[in-house]
């Protein structure tokens, strides 16, 4: 007979001591289908990611296009891959306070009762914000491509830039998993997110290739963003021009990130949920 708990109810299941690297991958992608599955039921938490490329590339080529190429045909062509870049930093945050409100509701709880690997839940909600960075991606070259962006680059290249994008993506969803594990409530996630996000992607290349009129301090800082080595990789692979070492730059911050963060993201997790 099935051991009883004192209060009537079964006790739950305690996930195995050992699963390996197959079925936690397995356990997190069946995770991330459920988390898009879910967008069919509430499309709107979408709206951020549609709206948002749209409205910073609107207003950042009509108000730097002029000042900084000389007319705005000219700076879309860097301006774009630069948004690649930045939009896969901005359409992180939203992961982050969708995972704290999980967590406020119980939904952890529940997972933690499943017979799955510990670390499943989260690698569920970082692989299952996926679609998120595909309508991104997908508004972004769209709308850019209607007022006038054109590819340079062979099909391979650009195939290649994205892929790049999407692994430093990934990488940066851990940063705001442990945002989201910390933060007390989900109101505080965007605030917390905002002070991390906003000095990677404005104090980068992303908006202005040549970082050499900025001040001595700033440059340097730029030299060592990870966003600014994905911005210049991003537009050498869309529109052309040297590579040079900014994709592997870029592919060790994002190794360096998940070293770090995914540890702490998992201590978090024990803590919370």
């Amino acid at each position: 007979m099935t051991a009883m708990t004192v209060d009537g109810r079964r006790p739950a299941k305690e996930p195995p001591a050992h699963i390996s690297p197959q079925r936690t991958l397995r356990h997190g992608l069946t995770l991330a289908w459920r988390n898009i599955a879910q967008l069919k039921h509430s499309p709107e938490k979408l709206l951020d990611t549609t709206l948002m490329p749209i409205v910073f590339l609107l207003l950042f080529l009509y108000v730097f296009g002029g000042a900084v190429a000389g007319d705005t045909h000219s700076y879309l062509q860097g301006l774009l891959p630069g948004l690649v870049a930045q939009m896969a930093m901005f359409a992180t945050m939203g992961l982050g306070t969708a995972l704290n409100e999980d967590i406020h509701k119980g939904v952890f709880d529940r997972f933690r009762s499943l017979p799955i690997a510990r670390s499943a839940p989260l690698i569920g909600s970082v692989l299952g914000d996926t679609a998120r960075f595909v309508t991104v991606m997908t508004v972004l070259v769209g709308f850019g491509s209607l007022l006038g962006f054109r590819f340079h680059t062979d099909p391979l290249s650009v195939l290649a830039a994205f892929a790049l994008a999407y692994v430093f993506y990934l990488a940066v969803c851990w940063i705001s998993v442990l945002v989201g594990l910390v933060a007390p409530t989900p109101e505080t996630v965007q605030g917390l997110a905002f002070i991390w996000v906003m000095p990677l992607t404005f104090g980068s290349s992303v908006l202005v290739p040549d970082t050499s009129t900025m001040p001595g301090w700033l440059e340097a800082w730029t030299k060592v963003n990870p966003v600014t080595h994905l911005a210049d990789s991003m537009r050498a692979l869309m529109v052309g021009g040297p590579v040079g070492n900014h994709v592997w730059y870029t592919l060790a911050w994002a190794a360096g990130i998940v070293v770090v963060t995914f540890p702490l993201a998992m201590r978090m997790y024990s803590r919370r949920a």
